[in-house]
């Protein structure tokens, strides 16, 4: 299987490895790195290079997460453990819902947040696109 060309083994934006076209790799959960957090969110990176981030986000239980878009990158998450639900649109007031085994994908430059049930929410998240990988914000536009 070819990689995508490009992608190389070394140090990510945050510390966590890039890919290789050479030769498969393994990020240990020991070795994922602490990545940009939002509140109420702990995210650990484990591959990344300019325009890809793949990593796990770990939400507390019950919480509205603050609010945030990821710049030019699209994100594709898929619900390990948890319910958790994506606040956006206008004033915030549109909600999505996902459960364990659903995937979700929000479009670059989306003010969101994440909003979680009774228990953590576990998730695997990758990112596509250049720029930041988090830019938080003070709220959605009121319009």
């Amino acid at each position: 299987m070819t990689l995508h060309p490009g992608l190389r083994l070394g140090p990510g934006e945050f510390g966590g490895a890039q890919m290789t076209t050479s030769r498969p790799s393994v990020v240990r959960a020991e070795e994922r790195r602490v990545a940009p957090a939002t509140a109420g969110m702990q995210r650990e990176e484990a591959f990344s290079d300019d325009e890809r981030w793949l990593g796990f986000v770990r939400t507390d239980a019950d919480i509205e997460g603050g609010w945030h878009h990821h710049g030019e990158r699209d994100s594709y998450i898929y619900v390990l453990r948890g319910t958790v639900s994506i606040d956006f649109g206008p004033g915030g007031a549109e909600r999505l819902t996902a459960h364990p085994g659903d995937f979700i994908f929000n479009p670059a430059r989306m003010v969101h947040r994440e909003v979680t049930g009774p228990e953590p929410g576990e998730l695997i998240v990758m990112r596509l696109g250049p720029g930041p990988q988090v830019v938080n914000v003070e709220g959605p536009d009121p319009d």
